[in-house]
């Protein structure tokens, strides 16, 4: 322990008397170690810190079909969750949005509509009050109670816990306020915090329809559960498979692919969980890259300080010390910068942790996730540290091991070097990561720009949109259409506005509904004879030309497209080409969807994108609202000027029309920044990355140019004054680093072009073979070593050979 104090106390003197060295070596340190830990606390968070209910290692979402969706019927839930011999019981829910009324200022809130038994499934206690349960729902409509998250309830009452009893409006339907859940409870779903918590059995209340008895539509978000003791995913999935079975064979109509999966709930399940943790798994390697490229930066300063000081080393080894107090020393040095720099870059990280964990990208929906360090994070940064410490105090052992003492006192200094040192390959290396780092991000940026120049099948400049929903104030029937088209009217009446059209959501939003669709000749109407399943909207007249979305041929729909009027379609060119095999012709055929029910196409849209960007190309149809109404109301409003100038007379307007309804209106642009999330965060993520990554390559280019000019200070006079040109002088003083930083980059530039697939996966529609990737990539490493080498340039080019020689 007395060597120990010693070492610590030895080192913290010769750090401090290189100040120069020991705050680069601790910034450089701080960049990664700050880096891993932002990036691991996000894995923390989302992928390894299990959902706050109790026994989340037993809990499990079912998944329906090849495209692993969790989306369940109703009577399929039912039929799940009382013949099922696996789970200790299932409970469903679905997401939805309401108008709440507690007495002031309506506002939209998120919430669930959860089955009965959903807490008793989830085993979740009350905070405050008691929660409803599955012998409260008693038919449609039966259980009209409320339960409120802790959040919702310390924000909107105050943390009052008087308001049990309480009756508030949901949709101007009366519920009464039943219980608060506990603080940690957020529901199952990473994301989304919602609000409240209503039965299912009132869907009809809060979401103006019901589908209670709707086998064939899949309208349940999530079914889940827990696993008995001693049941197996295998022997569950098993069970499962035999109730589907029957229930394809009972309802051959409605029931199709019926085979089932199981999946954990946070990410929804095989829906969106390989994807993210696809992406925070590359996050991980790379940041961890950034660390390599930091221990290789400051081994290559270790390495040339280790050389610097040889002199002193050799004195020791002369005076009789033996080679462990030495590499003690140096070991002590190297775990206090690795201390210093991991506390730098917990500081730096922890502040930007909590701006993300306060961070709401979609201010309309409930979008959170708390990213706050913990136990772990703090351990990871610890081992980090330590591995770090390793990593660039070991550059110098061998160095100190093949100290020849007698020789360097004799020489003054240390034999020459060989043609490839470890500095050199250290660059090599560091280079070679920035240049992967790099491309990663250059691979980012084209693939978001590509995103953004994308043709989506509509044209969202200059357009403004106006949601709702007709529930929240009551409406239904045929109530629905009659509003819908007053509040179109009323907004074409507006000043500037060029075109109104309505759709129920519109494309690239998350509320998109499929129908399954037969040939004209099929009578058999089994899932399993169907030949395409299609993305369904329901709009009107002019949604077409407000949208900017082309016809290619046929026409649009009219006011007289009503139910009295034969049904009809304008369907898209996939759609075209699956369902009757080419476009030309299809105009006046007819398809059948579930329900029988034969439908003309009239018209042919453009291709679209409808559910991501990364879709392939997929049927879509559109259908008249007048023929089929819902509730869900999306005003879509081109104007022929700025349309932000417009939203207040659009608010004004809709507002006069019904003052009970809650309006969100924004322009068509930024509604789509949740289609563009992914690209924009793995850009900005990358980004940051990559810029990281540019630091640490100029500081390491900036050492070697620099060590190398003050080594050769004399020989570099001598050539100046025999009269050497200032090309040959910089050719002499940084020819050897600028052959490391070219080669280094070619063959990062290499590795980022064998991880294509990887790259190109986590941003759409970019590769590190676009031409321009490389070219970016090129011009970058290019313009980080002029920057680099540029003062150690000027400091070779300024040598006067007299003052050196007389110095001398």
């Amino acid at each position: 322990m007395r060597f120990l104090f010693q070492d610590v106390r030895i080192s913290l003197r010769v750090l401090r008397k290189s100040p120069g060295f020991t705050v680069a070596a601790v910034l450089t340190l701080a960049l990664g170690i700050g880096a891993n830990a932002v990036v691991f606390s996000v894995m923390n968070a989302v992928i390894l810190h299990p959902l706050e209910v109790p026994q989340a290692q037993s809990l499990y979402m079912i998944e329906r079909g090849k495209d692993h969706s969790g989306a369940q019927s109703y009577p399929d839930y039912a039929d799940l969750r009382d013949r099922n011999r696996s789970f200790d019981g299932l409970a469903a829910y679905d997401i939805t949005e309401a108008g709440l009324d507690t007495g002031s200022s309506p506002s939209r809130n998120w919430g669930e509509l959860v089955s009965g038994n959903y807490f008793d499934v989830l085993n979740i206690e009350p905070y405050l009050g008691h929660f409803f349960h599955a012998s409260d729902e008693k038919g449609a409509n039966s259980a009209p109670w409320i339960v409120l998250s802790h959040s919702y309830w310390r924000s909107r009452f105050q943390e009052d816990r008087g308001v049990v009893g309480r009756m508030i409006q949901v949709n101007k339907h009366p519920f009464t306020i039943v219980g608060v859940t506990p603080p940690g409870f957020h529901g199952t779903l990473m994301f989304f915090n919602p609000d409240f918590y209503v039965p299912i059995a009132n869907q009809e209340q809060v979401e103006g329809t019901n589908n209670l008895s709707a086998r064939g539509t899949h309208w349940l978000f999530m079914v889940m559960g827990h696993l008995k003791s001693g049941v197996s995913q295998s022997q569950a999935v098993a069970d499962l498979n035999a109730i589907g079975a029957d229930l394809e064979k009972n309802y051959p109509k409605e029931d199709g692919q019926m085979n089932f999966a199981l999946a954990r709930p946070g990410l929804y399940g095989d829906f969106l969980g390989p994807a993210i943790r696809a992406f925070v798994a590359g996050l991980m390697l790379l940041a961890g890259l950034i660390l390599l490229a930091a221990c290789t930066n400051l081994g290559s300063l270790y390495a040339a300080r280790a050389s610097d000081r040889s002199k002193e080393v050799a004195l020791r080894l002369a005076l009789g010390a033996s080679h462990r107090p030495i590499l003690r020393q140096q070991c002590t040095e190297a775990f206090l910068i690795s201390l210093m720099g991991c506390a730098v870059g917990l500081l730096g990280s922890v502040a930007l942790l909590r701006g993300l964990s306060a961070w709401q990208p979609f201010p309309r929906f409930q979008f959170h996730v708390p990213v706050t360090p913990d136990m772990n994070v703090y351990g990871v940064a610890l081992l980090l540290t330590l591995v770090s410490a390793c990593i660039f105090g070991a550059v110098p052992v061998r160095q100190i091991f093949r100290t020849n003492p007698y020789e360097i006192i004799k020489t003054g200094s240390v034999a020459k070097a060989r043609r490839t040192s470890v500095r050199d390959m250290l660059l090599v290396a560091q280079i070679a990561i920035c240049a992967v780092l790099v491309t990663s991000s250059m691979v980012a940026l084209r693939g978001l720009g590509r995103s953004l120049n994308s043709s989506f099948g509509f044209e969202p400049r200059n357009v403004m949109l106006a949601d709702t929903d007709l529930a929240m104030g009551g409406y239904s029937g045929e109530k629905v259409p009659a509003v819908q088209k007053r509040m179109i009217e009323a907004l074409q009446a507006i000043p500037g506005v060029d075109s109104v059209g309505l759709i129920e959501s519109p494309p690239l939003d998350s509320g998109w509904n499929t129908s399954t669709i037969f040939t004209d000749q099929t009578t058999d109407l089994r899932p399993a004879n169907a030949v395409a399943h299609s993305i369904t909207y329901r709009v009107s007249p002019d949604y077409f030309h407000a949208a900017g979305t082309a016809l290619l041929s046929g026409r649009s729909f009219t006011w007289h497209d009503d139910k009295d009027a034969p049904q009809v379609a304008v369907i898209n060119l996939e759609f075209a080409r699956k369902i009757f095999g080419s476009v030309n012709g299809a105009i006046g055929r007819y398809f059948k969807v579930t329900d029988g029910k034969r439908i003309q196409v009239v018209g042919i849209a453009e291709q679209g994108k409808y559910t991501s960007l990364t879709e392939d190309p997929q049927p879509a149809m559109f259908l008249p609202f007048m023929q089929s109404p819902v509730t869900g109301t999306w005003l879509v409003v081109r104007s022929n000027r700025d349309p932000r100038q417009i939203a207040p007379a659009m608010r004004s307007t809709l507002q006069n029309l019904d003052p009970s309804l809650s309006f969100y209106i924004q322009t068509w642009t930024r509604a789509l920044d949740g289609a563009l999330f992914a690209s924009r965060m793995a850009t900005m993520s990358l980004g940051a990355l990559g810029v990281m990554a540019a630091l640490l390559a100029i500081t390491g280019i900036f050492g070697m140019a620099a060590y190398s000019v003050s080594k050769r200070l004399r020989e570099i006079g001598v050539r100046i004054a025999l009269g050497a040109q200032p090309r040959q002088v910089l050719q002499a003083a940084l020819g050897r680093a600028m052959k490391l930083l070219a080669l280094g980059s070619v063959t990062g530039v290499v590795l980022g072009v064998l991880a294509s697939r990887v790259l190109g996966s986590i941003v759409y529609q970019a590769t590190p073979r676009d031409p321009w990737v490389l070219g970016g990539v090129v011009l970058a490493m290019s313009l980080l070593g002029l920057l680099a080498s540029w003062i150690p340039a000027q400091r070779a080019l300024a040598i006067d050979p007299l003052i050196l020689m007389r110095d001398q």
